[in-house]
């Protein structure tokens, strides 16, 4: 019940749905891709264990990014 009424306070205040796991991995892509710089590895490596890759926490977030962004190709809807 508490979910339902959170998401009708957070209609009427104008706040975002929250975005699935795909979306977060190609928001994450596209602003990479914009010449943005991931500043937190931990969030880099969550979205891509929500995408079910294992991820190391000692892997190089670059490489951690090739592989979200071969998943994304690869998993295309």
């Amino acid at each position: 019940m508490s979910n339902h009424l959170s998401r009708l306070k957070d209609l009427f205040l104008g706040r975002p749905a929250p975005t699935s796991d795909r979306q977060r991995a190609m928001d994450l892509i596209a602003a990479v891709d914009a010449g943005g710089l991931p500043l937190n590895p931990a969030r880099v490596n969550d979205i891509a264990r929500k995408l079910g890759l294992e991820v190391s926490t000692t892997a190089p977030v670059e490489a951690t990014i090739a592989r979200i962004r071969t998943a994304l190709a690869y998993k295309s809807p």
